[in-house]
């Protein structure tokens, strides 16, 4: 499974046909009229399908991620917690943009039916953080350092159905839809101490049916399907649904992972082309002429919504993922380049592909970026500056080294300035403390902000600015 995270950028965005509409929310620009028969039931189309595209691209990643008959690696079968024990090295490639920050643990459990409990146990003063995301990958609580402390609890999640008593001692959070994807993220810095810190705390980790609370409970055994593509990325499997195979599958979503009531008006607009939440996909009312076209131009939609994202010094960042609203596009664009994107107040992801508008960084060349005395990313949690090669992977290097931070014991210079060097050759024994490595081609940087500051300075507000990279 290649599920792309946080990449900064998508490549080619090819021609794009485009029309207005009465949606602010999903315009298209361009006159469409022109060129396409029936434009306005088109343009409903392609809102629908990018409405649509966050739950169709969350259930192809459930189904990728949990068709496993028992947990291994980052797959584990419905119900089971997936516990990752060690950061990944250069040679990983089932994730893009892999992190060395935190150990995941993570699961995917069905709440239509009953509630599921989640207990977490006393994490001891650790930072964390455990997102619940809906099937539509709004990010509907996230337990954690922030906003509930660290001490042990016991969580009932349960459906937007459900309606019992909650046991006492539970606190209960309430999912809009029946999938949900917990993505819990939980700091260590990697020596084998903390290693076996942390995966004492993952241990003691617990997912259980409500049914099942108070008794000893062993989840059944995964079924695997061997109808489902183990091979292509996620995306890919999305972007190459037939079109009326995905509307297909939208509406049969649709039933258990309602739409929120937010969403009424443009549910009215797609009644145009058979798409009714609750009920089945009427296939009849959709133009077999756009079958080719409709998912591709609507794609490049997605990816020209990039040009909605912030730009400071070279860096490409957004603060507004995990909660949507009706800001459909930005919702299929988080969902593109990074699906399971934390709320902003908990993480934010800046990232660099190029020195320059015209010239991508290389390998063969030195950089720098300098923290002022003073100006060191403004977080509660904890920041880093994370190295990948050019299709977003770790870079291997004699020192083992895939990103810096605080916890890689940097020098800093006499005046408390924080210059990190950046470059493919050691600039030297008295100044590896500060080596960032990169790979002899081109590369990309990404900084991680946990739990960024909301008083100034805070990236939030745009109160603290982001250094440039510089050529040395």
């Amino acid at each position: 499974m290649n599920i792309t995270r946080r990449a900064a950028a998508l490549g080619g965005l090819g021609a794009l046909a485009a029309a207005a509409t009465s949606s602010p929310a999903l315009a298209l620009d361009g006159p469409l009229t022109d060129i396409v028969e029936s434009a306005e039931d088109f343009v409903v189309a392609s809102d629908a399908y990018i409405y649509g595209y966050p739950l169709v691209t969350m259930e192809m990643t459930r189904r990728v991620v949990t068709n496993v008959p028992e947990v291994e690696g980052t797959r584990g079968p419905m119900g089971q917690i997936i516990k990752l024990r060690q950061y990944p090295d250069a040679s990983f490639r089932d994730v893009t943009a892999p992190n060395a920050d935190t150990l995941y643990t993570t699961a995917f459990f069905d709440v239509g039916d009953e509630p599921w409990v989640v207990s977490v146990p006393d994490m001891k003063g650790r930072y964390f953080l455990l997102p619940f995301l809906d099937g539509w990958t709004n990010v509907f609580a996230v337990p954690g350092s922030r906003t509930t402390g660290t001490e042990a609890q016991n969580l009932l999640i349960s459906g937007p159905g459900w309606s019992g008593a909650v046991p006492p001692g539970m606190t209960e959070i309430k999912s809009p839809t029946a999938i949900v994807w917990m993505l819990g993220r939980i700091y260590c810095t990697g020596t084998p101490e903390d290693y076996a810190l942390v995966h004492a705390l993952q241990d003691k980790f617990k997912l259980q049916p409500l049914s099942a609370w108070g008794k000893d409970y062993a989840p059944p055994p995964g079924k695997v399907d061997p109808a489902i593509d183990m091979k292509t990325p996620v995306r890919d499997q999305v972007n190459h649904l037939p079109l009326r195979e995905y509307f297909t599958l939208l509406a049969t979503l649709m039933k258990r992972n309602p739409p929120a009531p937010m969403d009424a008006p443009e549910l009215a607009r797609f009644k145009a082309i058979g798409l009714e939440a609750g009920k089945d996909f009427n296939p009849k009312m959709l133009d077999s002429r756009w079958d080719a076209t409709l998912p591709q131009l609507s794609f490049n939609r997605i990816k020209l919504h990039l040009a909605a994202l912030k730009r400071e010094n070279g860096w490409l960042f957004t603060t507004k993922t995990g909660v949507y609203g009706t800001e459909y596009l930005q919702r299929a664009l988080i969902t593109a380049i990074g699906l399971g994107a934390n709320r902003p107040q908990d993480a934010v992801y800046p990232a660099s592909q190029r020195a320059s508008l015209l010239e991508p960084y290389e390998g063969d060349k030195k950089y720098t970026i300098r923290f002022e005395k003073g100006q060191l990313p403004p977080v509660k949690g904890f920041w880093s500056l994370t190295m990948y090669d050019e299709e977003m992977f770790f870079v291997a290097n004699p020192i083992n080294r895939y990103s810096m931070s605080l916890r890689t014991d940097p020098r800093f210079e006499p005046d408390g300035s924080l210059v990190i060097y950046i470059q493919n050759e050691s600039p030297g024994a008295d100044k590896e403390a500060n080596w960032l490595p990169a790979p002899n081609g081109k590369f990309h940087l990404m900084l991680r902000l946990y739990w960024p500051t909301e008083d100034d300075p805070s990236i939030l507000d745009g109160s603290w600015t982001i250094p440039p990279v510089k050529s040395a």
